[in-house]
């Protein structure tokens, strides 16, 4: 299963409570529901397409329970998220969740090493298994090197604190855009689809000067 991170994030990476001002209020956040007045008919095809390729879901214990709360509610027929997300397989890594807890059927839970137990649900063959949210988790994923590929929205905010995607210590990477899978939509949310490129180290160089003339230098 090739693994994807989808995430919805600011214009300064922070990933956290876009959906309502109450969604994750931990660490002192009150800037939550940042996305909800750029959302439109552009991002929902965006995010559909997503769900689309989806053959199991994989979350953090809080991401888990955010979701489970609320997409089983959600009963009208032909919503594509709906359907996708509460009759695929989920996996959820949690040491103190019970399976009982774990009603968001069908869900197993991992409590093993997080590394080994997503590397061999990866071996397992089918569609895309899909990280949502799960801020803790993707940096564990991120810096294993077990992501395939990254599908961001950027909205058009500057959220200003919060829980990054990349926060400041993250393993440098570098990423190769999706050409036809990356654009600008109506209303200036940024859709991105990134492969990984190489982890561990960043490429560098300088403009420098030779002759009169400034040329590029690369490491």
């Amino acid at each position: 299963m090739l693994l994807s991170v989808n995430i919805f994030v600011s214009l300064d990476g922070v990933m956290q409570g876009p959906g309502a001002p109450d969604e994750d209020r931990s660490h002192g956040f009150s800037r939550g529901g940042w996305l909800v007045p750029h959302a439109s008919a552009h991002t929902n095809e965006v995010v559909e397409s997503w769900f689309r390729e989806a053959g199991a879901f994989l979350f953090g214990r809080t991401s888990f329970g955010l979701l489970g709360g609320y997409w089983p509610k959600v009963t009208e027929p032909g919503n594509l998220i709906a359907t996708q997300l509460n009759t695929l397989p989920k996996y959820v890594v949690s040491s103190t969740l019970t399976d009982e807890e774990a009603g968001w059927s069908p869900t197993t839970v991992l409590r093993g090493d997080v590394v080994d137990e997503v590397r061999r649900i990866k071996e397992l063959p089918g569609k895309e298994l899909q990280v949502h949210g799960s801020w803790k988790l993707v940096q564990t994923l991120h810096r294993a090197g077990l992501v395939d590929v990254y599908r961001l929205l950027q909205y058009p905010v500057v959220v200003g604190t919060g829980k990054r995607l990349f926060p400041d210590g993250s393993m440098p990477a570098t990423f190769a855009t999706v050409e036809d899978s990356s654009r600008v939509l109506p209303g200036g949310v940024v859709s991105l689809t990134l492969k990984p490129a190489g982890l561990g180290a960043i490429s560098a160089g300088e403009y420098v000067v030779d002759e009169g003339r400034s040329v590029t230098v690369l490491d």
